[in-house]
């Protein structure tokens, strides 16, 4: 066997082996379910839920309705994230991706696109708007201390470490 197909086998073995997370999720009706577009997806596709389109100007942003509403489990968060080829070829992107949909959140999930494009954006009803990937929640304990241990980066930011 060749290490790139065990690569693919093994990445397959662990592809089988991953958990699924049960999102109970209310419709609105006409809107759409998130898909995942194939199998080795990691975000599935999220869609508009218009009654009328909307112009997104160039520069500009909005808030973006799916008809969705999610009970996410604890220990667990939803991101949204941008699609690539809205980017790629619109320059159109998720405003502050990842957005967090938190587990105790109830409303509507809506996206906010921004439009870093040269042309006005035009979005419609059932148009792919982001996708949606479900993640594990770790929290941190924030512990208040009077001094920090030293690195050798120490607190060197923004471009400190070259190109």
């Amino acid at each position: 066997m060749t290490n790139a197909a065990f690569i693919e086998t093994y990445a397959l073995f662990l592809y089988n082996q991953s958990m699924n997370v049960d999102i109970k999720c209310v419709v609105s009706e006409g809107a759409k379910l998130p898909v995942y577009q194939t199998s080795g997806a990691a975000g599935a596709d999220v869609c508009a839920f218009l009654d009328a389109d909307i112009v997104i100007e160039a520069g500009s942003w909005a808030m973006i309705p799916t008809g969705l509403s999610f009970a996410i489990p604890v220990g667990y968060e939803v991101q949204v994230r941008p699609r690539s080829g809205l980017a790629a070829k619109n320059g159109v992107t998720v405003l502050n991706a990842p957005g967090t949909i938190d587990s105790d959140y109830r409303g509507e999930v809506k996206v906010i696109l921004i439009n870093q494009g040269k042309e006005n954006f035009t979005v419609h009803n059932g148009d792919r708007v982001a996708q949606l990937v479900v993640a594990p929640v770790t929290t941190g304990n924030f512990v208040p201390v009077s001094v920090l241990d030293e690195t050798a980066r120490g607190s060197g930011g923004f471009g400190s470490t070259g190109k």
